[in-house]
């Protein structure tokens, strides 16, 4: 199906530049690039998701740390009670 659609000529050099450099026709190029994004799926929608719940291994850790924090600054030194 042939279509037409307007783009940013920054992106269009560009993307004529990549597909020239792979060897590869313009129309490859988007249609993969397409089919690409089409698999994605909505995750781009929220990119800061894609990192969510990354760190959970350290939860013990942290937990570990906030427990030796709190046992030092419960402590006081007798140079602090004057």
């Amino acid at each position: 199906m042939k279509t037409t659609i307007d783009i940013p000529d920054r992106l269009f050099r560009e993307a004529k530049s990549t597909a020239a450099s792979r060897g590869i026709p313009l129309r490859e190029f988007v249609t993969e690039a397409l089919t690409e994004k089409l698999r994605s799926g909505k995750s781009d929608e929220r990119p800061w998701m894609k990192g969510f719940g990354k760190l959970r291994h350290l939860h013990k850790e942290t937990s570990r740390i906030n427990r030796i924090i709190e046992q030092e600054f419960g402590r006081v030194d007798p140079e602090d009670w004057k």
